[in-house]
């Protein structure tokens, strides 16, 4: 008897569960009696299987996942740029991968666009490229700080993350969709972390605190604790007033 075939695990995924989207691209094909030089043809765009079935995310599939659908995405975080160039330059992505990974998730409470985007000014002030010790490219990059580590628990299908994995380079950090993308998964992760510390559901700002790698000194009151999160609160109040008078 075959096997049921998988829907896809969210309605913007380009392929069933189990498989990730690959665009066109050139296939070098072997010599042979008709091409003794071997030949090129193009292999176009296909849903290929994930060699263990579970779910991963690449980066086709991010940018096209993006390019398709967040542009029509309602709900969006603030416009306002903060004291930063580029503060509104990400909106597109803040909104398309907090309503992407909240529909996967589907959380008590939904992460707030605006959230993140406070959390990315406070990280890096919307520097994609931004590395956090320039000696150590293994170091927290782009516009969530991502570090090398973490980018290889996103893939590590056999380590702490039970789902949703994402497949992902050390360069690709520097792409502002790949690192928005691949910020909020981890950060849903670090609310799992933080519930786990505290032994109660945590807030979205704990969250926030796990992230930052402060939480047991936040919770504890420590001054450099308190200063690193009253910065991103600073920004996430600031947006939330966002139209109010």
């Amino acid at each position: 008897m075959s096997k049921k075939k998988k829907g896809k695990i969210h309605p913007w995924r380009l392929c069933p569960e189990g498989e990730h989207w690959v665009r066109a691209h050139p296939l070098h094909v072997p010599p042979s009696k008709k091409h003794p030089a071997g030949s090129v043809t193009i292999r176009h765009v296909h849903c290929a299987n994930n060699p263990t079935g579970k779910d991963q995310l690449y980066p086709d599939e991010i940018q096209e996942i993006a390019k398709q659908n967040f542009s029509k995405v309602k709900n969006k975080p603030c416009p306002l740029t903060l004291p930063f160039p580029n503060g509104s330059k990400y909106d597109d992505l803040i909104a398309g991968w907090t309503q992407y990974w909240n529909d996967v998730f589907g959380p008590s409470e939904s992460l707030d666009p605006n959230l993140i985007k406070a959390l990315i000014a406070s990280e890096s002030s919307f520097n994609p490229t931004l590395l956090a010790n320039k000696r150590d490219s293994n170091s927290a990059r782009g516009l969530m700080q991502i570090t090398n580590k973490t980018r290889k628990i996103l893939e590590n299908e056999l380590g702490e993350l039970k789902d949703h994995y994402l497949t992902i380079t050390k360069n690709d950090l520097n792409d502002p969709n790949i690192n928005i993308s691949a910020g909020i998964r981890w950060l849903f992760q670090k609310k799992l972390l933080a519930s786990n510390r505290l032994g109660r559901p945590a807030t979205c700002e704990e969250a926030v605190a796990e992230y930052k790698g402060v939480l047991k000194d936040f919770v504890a009151g420590k001054t450099q604790a308190k200063k690193l999160m009253d910065r991103f609160k600073k920004y996430f109040e600031t947006l939330k007033q966002c139209g109010k008078v």
